[in-house]
C-alpha cells in the first residue's frame, strides 16, 4: 500500500472501527496528519484546527483498526490518555507486525482490489 491509498482508504473507512489495518497503512495516514497539521499550523490556526478536527474520527478510526491487525482490543487507544508511558505502550502496538493469520477481528488485510 502506498501513501496515496492508505489516505484515500482511511478517509474512505473513517467510520469503520471493526476490521483491520496494516503497518503501512496506518503509518501513511499517521504521516498525511503531520505533514497536513504542520502545514495548516504555518498557514493560519483556524486552518490547523479545521485539519485536526477533519482527521480527529478518521485517526481514531484507524488507530483502533491497527489495534485489530495485533490482537488486540479497540479500548487500548484510551492509553493515549496517559502521559508519556501510555503513549509509548500504544507506540509499542502500533509498530508490532501484523498477525498473519484471522484473529477475533477477521481475516488480515491483504492488497487492495483492483479498481479501489
Amino acid at each position: 500500500m502506498n501513501f496515496q491509498q492508505a489516505v484515500q482508504t482511511c478517509f474512505r473507512k473513517y467510520v469503520e472501527f471493526s476490521g483491520r489495518a496494516t503497518r503501512p497503512e496506518y503509518w501513511w495516514f499517521i504521516l498525511a496528519y503531520v505533514i497536513s497539521a504542520f502545514v495548516a499550523g504555518f498557514i493560519h490556526e483556524f486552518l490547523y484546527y479545521l485539519v485536526v478536527l477533519a482527521f480527529l474520527l478518521p485517526l481514531l478510526a484507524v488507530g483502533a483498526r491497527r489495534l485489530h491487525d495485533v490482537g488486540r482490543s479497540a479500548w487500548f487507544l484510551l492509553l493515549g490518555l496517559v502521559p508519556v508511558i501510555g503513549t509509548l505502550v500504544l507506540l509499542y502496538f502500533m509498530v508490532q507486525p501484523s498477525q498473519p493469520e484471522s484473529n477475533a477481528y477477521g481475516p488480515p488485510s491483504g492488497a487492495m482490489p483492483a479498481g479501489v
